[in-house]
């Protein structure tokens, strides 16, 4: 429930007492200057928090994905967005569950360490959208290596990485049996690419949000960066895609208690016609609506992620709570600014920011329309629409 302690309370306490060391003055100054939320990160790494998924073999806390979700919940819950971070998060599910032992040797300490940060996965491009199996970013293995070609956009926290999971086509479509078949995940060092077959450009956007359009010039990749078999990367980068869903939201369900607290106490404390607003039913119903459609998603959100941290397929259950969870945190957020009236809009009261950071998620990472094809057709049984 809203305020009561659960099996998490460790780890909210902390992330709560780390969030209070960057107020919402700080977040609306980053805001403001479009920057990245420099010494907040810096601060996360530091703690241990970005290291959560990494096993204490290779110097991480091995917490899980449901550990993660609840991290990222707590930072948006905070007034803060974990949109700078969440990335490291769910690219471990690429990583963890198909890189060699070799690979994880190599990049797992580090990034467990603060010294490496995984915070962009590359998989979206400008013509096919969601439809991935058409992607047109092709790998052609040469003498050892591969040569990368292609064009990818919406690609996060390029900027602010070290490196990133690139999904490519290593077999034309024409080629092989399933459309799913025949692309391959690979790990990039952005530091040896960018400037050497990698060209970055900035999206500028409405929310403040590090994403960029990226250019592959004959990118070559060692054959070790390879993760997993050749052509099965579709497969793999499922997990990190199930993650990010299950992630988002969390966040969202984060943001979601951020609007209804914010609209609660405003509509106890705000009087007009000498009472608080919050005693005429026309408020402080839709404040409670919303408060029941978040702890309802919140429910799907923590189903999800026992899922992925028991290896049990979980497809379903991110995608339904990604979209229950967006939904909810979307409505607060419009109750919310409904609430505050005219004072929403005022960038000191901090509405208008994550009312901009919230709308996000009933486009990305994955749309709303999407979710109901795939329940339709996976769960319902009902033709495929697309």
């Amino acid at each position: 429930m809203f305020n009561e302690p659960d099996e998490h309370q460790e780890i909210r306490d902390a992330i709560r007492a780390l969030c209070k060391q960057f107020p919402d003055e700080y977040f609306r100054e980053v805001d403001e200057h479009k920057a990245y939320p420099v010494a907040f990160v810096d601060a996360l790494i530091e703690a241990g928090w970005l290291a959560a998924m990494i096993p204490e073999a290779w110097g991480g806390t091995g917490l899980g994905l449901t550990a993660a979700s609840v991290i990222m919940e707590e930072i948006n819950r905070c007034g803060g967005n974990a949109g700078a971070v969440h990335g490291q998060m769910y690219n471990m599910g690429t990583l963890l569950r198909n890189g060699s032992a070799a690979q994880k040797d190599k990049y797992l300490p580090d990034i467990a360490a603060g010294k490496l940060r995984i915070q962009s996965m590359a998989v979206t491009e400008p013509t096919t959208g969601t439809d991935t199996t058409k992607i047109k970013t092709t790998a052609v293995k040469k003498d050892g290596r591969y040569v990368v070609n292609g064009q990818k956009v919406w690609i996060s926290r390029v900027q602010h990485s070290d490196l990133m999971i690139l999904l490519a086509r290593t077999t034309p479509l024409a080629d092989v049996k399933r459309k799913s078949e025949g692309m391959s995940v690979f790990i990039v060092d952005l530091h040896q690419a960018i400037g050497h077959g990698l060209s970055v450009r900035p999206i500028p956007n409405m929310v403040n949000h590090e994403t960029n359009e990226l250019f592959f010039d004959n990118l070559e990749i060692p054959e070790e960066n390879l993760i997993g078999e050749e052509g099965q990367g579709f497969r793999y980068i499922l997990d990190g895609l199930n993650a990010e869903r299950t992630l988002i939201a969390a966040e969202c369900i984060g943001d979601a208690y951020w609007f209804i607290e914010r609209a609660r106490k405003y509509a106890t404390e705000r009087v007009v016609f000498d009472r608080p607003i919050g005693q005429n039913q026309g408020v402080q119903f839709p404040i409670a609506d919303a408060f029941i459609e978040t702890e309802a998603a919140n429910l799907m959100r923590f189903d999800a992620a026992r899922r992925f941290d028991a290896h049990l397929p979980c497809g379903a259950q991110a995608n339904m709570a990604k979209y229950l969870a967006a939904k909810a945190s979307w409505e607060a957020a419009n109750v919310c600014l409904q609430t505050h009236g005219g004072f929403g809009f005022a960038n000191e009261y901090d509405v208008e920011r994550k009312f901009r950071e919230t709308r996000l998620y009933q486009v990305a990472p994955i749309s709303t329309n999407l979710i109901y094809s795939y329940v339709a057709e996976h769960l319902l049984g009902l033709p495929r629409s697309f």
